[in-house]
């Protein structure tokens, strides 16, 4: 049984003359572990899909289950308590709280689990040190870059160490070095994470185990690894070839 389960997945915004139809019969599995990047054109519906997957959201139609429990029938405080157990975000907009330093804001999640202050703040700052950001611990995310604001949102979603990691363009605004950083944490959190990344950077789509492809009516155009889907005619391809093509690099 695969971890995540969706079959034909719809969702309609709006109603009327004005329903939008963003996502159209999605179906996809995910298996416990895996690494999955998420990539497509702007309103394909990416973050659709992954707040559907975060239980953020609903589909209009179409079956969801998490370890073969269907999430359509869970009341509001099932799927909130889901949520709380078993997801950890990494959002676009960081969601800090600026009233808290870097390192109290990696540390939250740590106060749910029951986790004493002094390990918490130890494991906040590690993994602070860990993202580049040694010496910003005591800052507040106002006193940050919007790049180091990010790599707390990063740190905080590691600390929990959640079963399924989602993250909404988690490296956008990340130099190399840096997103280099994030990528190998992602790799490390792995042992313990499934993750689902909705991704633009080269380097963290060619990480992933299953990269699908959406198209601009939000359907999955192509799905697989990476050295498959780059090998025929597609849009993942031609995705590719313009992308490395900016950054100079060879299609491989």
């Amino acid at each position: 049984m695969s971890l995540i389960e969706c079959k034909n997945i719809n969702r309609y915004f709006g109603s009327g003359a004005n329903r939008v139809h963003v996502l159209k019969d999605v179906s996809l599995s995910i298996e416990k572990g895996d690494f999955v990047a998420i990539i497509g054109q702007s309103g394909s519906g990416k973050s659709t899909l992954m707040n559907i997957l975060g239980c953020l959201d609903s589909a209009t139609s179409g079956s969801y289950q998490i370890d073969g429990i269907e999430t359509a029938k869970m009341e509001p405080d099932e799927l909130a308590a889901l949520r709380r157990e078993r997801f950890g975000f990494i959002f676009q907009r960081y969601n800090l709280l600026g009233s808290l330093t870097a390192r109290d804001n990696v540390a939250l999640p740590a106060v749910y689990m029951g986790m004493g202050g002094k390990e918490r703040s130890t494991r906040a700052e590690k993994l602070l040190q860990d993202l580049g950001l040694e010496g910003k611990e005591g800052n507040k995310p106002s006193e940050l870059s919007g790049g180091q604001q990010q790599r707390v949102s990063i740190a905080r979603a590691l600390l929990k160490r959640a079963p399924i990691v989602l993250l909404d363009e988690a490296t956008s605004a990340l130099d190399a070095e840096n997103e280099a950083n994030i990528v190998a944490a992602m790799q490390e959190l792995r042992r313990t994470s499934t993750l689902i990344v909705i991704a633009h950077k080269l380097e963290t789509i060619a990480a992933a185990d299953q990269v699908i492809v959406l198209d601009d009516a939000g359907c999955i155009a192509q799905r697989g690894h990476h050295h498959e889907l780059v090998a025929v005619e597609g849009p993942y391809r031609r995705f590719w070839e313009q992308r490395t093509r900016a950054r100079g690099w060879a299609l491989v």
